[in-house]
């Protein structure tokens, strides 16, 4: 088992939550996407329970590079909000759940073993759903068509978890140039959090991606 969250206390909740468990064990955790994908791998853990929203990017960027790299681990998000679209993002990205942080620690440890034993948690309506959205193919999204070319590269480098200073050095812009633009996209976007465009982007790949896997059928 693999915890990663932000919020020290949370990832020492779970760990007193889960380690009492005689079939569950602790081999790692992490508080941000970067350190998460530079431990899971060296921790090969069967289930990781992921925060959905990172400061330093998404948790679901983070599902999806680790079921790329190692589809034997599991993922589990765990989050404080119920998002339709972070929702459908971790079903793109292979989680095999979406649990939120409200859930009663009894009900989670059930819902880590169910995952673990390769059962899923998310609603098979919904999985339905998406897998109709990508035999159509990805939709553009209106609000996409309001951005300018820079505002477009700087959400693919938000999507990626990148700051603003890693983005102005990758842009050869300014860091308050960035954040001018940063501030300027969302508002275009109709978000407010830098979070929701990262999660926003990161459907709209994982839509694209998973399209390009699986294109429509002829005659269909």
């Amino acid at each position: 088992m693999f915890l990663l969250d932000d919020h020290e206390v949370v990832r020492a909740g779970l760990r007193a939550l889960l380690e009492p468990e005689e079939d569950i064990e602790v081999v790692g955790e992490a508080g941000t996407a970067e350190e998460a994908l530079v431990r899971i791998p060296l921790a090969a853990p069967d289930v990781a329970i992921l925060d959905v929203r990172l400061p330093d990017g998404s948790g679901i960027e983070v599902c999806r590079q680790v079921r790329s790299d190692r589809p034997e681990t599991t993922c589990l998000m765990l989050t404080s909000y119920a998002d339709d679209e972070a929702l459908l993002a971790s079903v793109m990205a292979g989680a095999s759940g979406y649990v939120l942080k409200q859930v009663a620690g009894g009900d989670l440890v059930g819902d880590i073993r169910k995952v673990a034993s390769g059962s899923s948690l998310l609603d098979p309506n919904l999985t339905q759903r998406v897998l109709e959205r990508v035999r159509r193919g990805p939709q553009e999204d209106q609000r996409l068509a309001t951005l300018t070319p820079q505002e477009r590269r700087i959400l693919d480098q938000i999507a990626e978890g990148r700051t603003n200073r890693q983005i102005g050095e990758e842009l050869f812009l300014a860091e308050k140039t960035v954040k001018n633009y940063v501030s300027n996209l969302l508002a275009k976007l109709g978000m407010q959090r830098r979070t929701e465009a990262a999660i926003f982007a990161t459907r709209l790949a994982a839509e694209k991606n998973a399209s390009e896997r699986h294109p429509p059928s002829e005659g269909t």
